[in-house]
């Protein structure tokens, strides 16, 4: 592999132009009007498999969207690694806030990616870290120094919950069977200093709806004398947290995992600069938990956001109503050990229980999953290190991330094998977000990277 950047180099506009080409499909697994987008981007995850080499691949039907499924297999008696990701990609919206089109993909410059960064929905979540895996496997296969078997696992509703994959892997165990899962859907500390993620937070979801009357209704006729499901609405979310920022729910932190001081202070170790956190969301001061710093309120406690809410009129102008109805979408990322089923169920009684008798409230679950931590002392995670070393020139620091791939718990539970999670994104890429984009530098230091994970892990276990 001495020829890896030489290669990279020679066809750095070849892999630039190919995300492109797959980034203008407009993937979004959470509007059925997209549809034919998702599928035809299943088709282009197929033909690239292909194109790099891939002995068998084929798109595997679903309940849901399928998913592409390849593999390489040299010899039963060599170690496997099966890749994962998803070509699924989440809503564009707000459109407006975008600086260009989201599913028309353009490289400009930023303070951070002054080479360049791909900017479009999916660039970095997930379809450019995915494609780095695709193009690593390329080279192997092409410089004829792949040395192990490779499976693809690439689906496509992992941003709206991965029900299918879950059906998928408890029907396919044998097929999906491997030593080690790689994943890149994660992100590192900054272009000078990588880190490989070793916690997920698990996530519950759930919509609550709080209904009043059965119609809307004139507030100056009715204000005052019949309940407001957007007032109320309002006050049982704000009852959510206490004083100190701590969730309300009874029972809710039962179950969560309190690290040492010792492990704290190893969190600490990694650079991070709250001015630079503060400047980069152009906010005045942070806010959480009380009793833990920026780093650990992201991380390894559970938090409860709501990420949406709405009612009543929003149009231009005025219509003074009462509305009938009130509607959030709430969200709880969770800590290992905290089992999501467990908190839906915590957090629906509760909720009931708060409102008051002049409305109705019903909740519904949307889906959830696990939170994961994966061992450091791991032949994966040790050859992922090496592998950044070599590349980066410095170490890695393992890092536990505030984000959620609840697939990840499900793969140990089925596949009984660990998940390594080289990300190569940064906290600034604006996923999920308007503007999200992808460094060049970090697509194309991905694929120098991740050929290097294959020669360390087939090296360390033997």
């Amino acid at each position: 592999m001495d020829n890896i950047k030489q290669y990279v180099q020679d066809n750095k506009e070849r892999f630039i132009n190919e995300l492109i080409e797959l980034l203008k499909i407009p993937s979004v697994s959470a509007d059925t009007a997209y549809a034919h987008d998702v599928l035809a981007t299943a088709e282009a995850v197929k033909n690239s498999l292909q194109n790099a080499g891939c002995h068998t691949v084929e798109i595997c039907e679903t309940p849901g969207y399928p998913i592409v499924y390849g593999e390489h297999i040299i010899d039963s008696n060599l170690p496997t690694v099966l890749v994962y990701g998803h070509y699924d990609v989440q809503p564009p919206d707000p459109i407006d806030l975008w600086i260009s089109p989201p599913f028309e993909p353009v490289i400009k410059p930023t303070e951070i990616h002054p080479e360049g960064a791909i900017f479009a929905r999916g660039a970095c979540d997930d379809k450019g870290q995915m494609y780095m895996h695709i193009k690593a496997f390329e080279y192997m296969i092409k410089n004829n120094c792949l040395p192990c078997n490779v499976k693809f696992m690439i689906e496509g509703e992992e941003e709206v919950g991965s029900s299918s994959l879950s059906w998928f892997v408890q029907h396919n165990q044998q097929k999906l069977a491997n030593d080690v899962i790689l994943i890149s859907d994660t992100g590192m500390i900054s272009n000078q200093q990588p880190s490989i993620t070793t916690g997920l937070r698990g996530l519950s979801y759930v919509e609550v709806e709080v209904t009043g009357p059965n119609r809307d209704l004139h507030s100056g006729l009715y204000g005052g004398a019949v309940a407001n499901p957007i007032n109320i609405l309002c006050q049982m979310i704000a009852s959510l947290h206490d004083e100190d920022n701590k969730i309300t729910i009874p029972g809710f932190y039962d179950k969560v995992e309190e690290l040492t001081e010792q492990e704290r202070a190893e969190m600490a170790k990694a650079p991070f600069s709250l001015d630079n956190y503060k400047k980069a969301l152009d906010i005045n001061d942070v806010y959480g938990e009380k009793g833990y710093v920026t780093n650990e309120r992201n991380s390894i406690r559970p938090t409860l956001d709501v990420n949406g809410i709405w009612g009543g009129y929003t149009g231009e102008g005025a219509k003074t109503v009462i509305a009938s109805k009130a509607y959030a979408k709430i969200s709880m990322r969770l800590v290992p050990n905290q089992d999501w089923e467990e908190i839906t169920e915590l957090f629906t009684k509760h909720f009931e229980s708060i409102a008051p008798p002049a409305v109705k409230v019903k909740v519904t679950p949307h889906h959830g999953g696990q939170g994961y931590v994966t061992p450091i002392d791991s032949i994966g995670y040790q050859a992922a290190n090496k592998a950044y070393t070599e590349t980066f020139g410095v170490p890695a620091i393992p890092v536990r991330s505030g984000g959620s791939i609840p697939i990840v718990a499900l793969f140990e539970k089925e596949l009984k094998s660990k998940t390594i999670l080289m990300g190569f994104g940064l906290d600034s890429d604006a996923i999920h977000s308007p503007n999200e984009h992808y460094g060049v530098f970090n697509y194309l230091k991905g694929i120098e990277t991740i050929p290097l994970f294959y020669k360390y892990f087939v090296e360390m276990s033997k």
